[in-house]
């Protein structure tokens, strides 16, 4: 026998985590109706740096900005937000929240909090800090 302890697979328990977050935010009755999780990280940029333009938003992100050129088109006709004029460069055009847009983010945070609290259940503040750490560290990861 061997003294070998067998290595936790990390990126199979990341992605099966993933894959299970997704559907349980997918499957939240009308807190998400009709909105990608995609857009919610948009909506949640938008309401805490509003008018922000597109290459802020892919920046902060860490999308490419088509990828978010194209989500705010989507976005702009399901009226979640607007596109506005820069008031001192007329090249640039910003993102905002529309009235929908803002209680879609105010819902969803409170889906969030739910969700949160439940992963967290059952685990110290010091083995939470240190998840949090470790998951930093892999999205920092090139």
């Amino acid at each position: 026998m061997s003294n070998d302890v067998k290595s936790p697979r990390f990126v199979f328990l990341v992605n099966q985590a993933h894959r299970k977050l997704q559907r349980w935010t997918e499957t939240r009755p009308g807190t998400w109706e009709g909105i990608s999780t995609a857009q919610v990280g948009l909506l949640f940029l938008l309401a805490s740096r509003n008018q922000a333009t597109i290459g802020e938003i892919a920046q902060a992100l860490q999308v490419a900005p088509a990828a978010t050129t194209n989500l705010s088109k989507r976005m702009e006709v399901s009226g979640l937000i607007e596109r506005i004029a820069d008031r001192d460069d007329g090249r640039v055009t910003r993102l905002r929240l529309t009235q929908s847009g803002e209680e879609a983010s105010a819902r969803s945070r409170e889906m969030l909090k739910e969700l949160n609290k439940r992963m967290s259940d059952g685990f110290s503040s010091e083995e939470l800090a240190t998840v949090a750490r470790w998951l930093s560290h892999v999205g920092d990861l090139e």
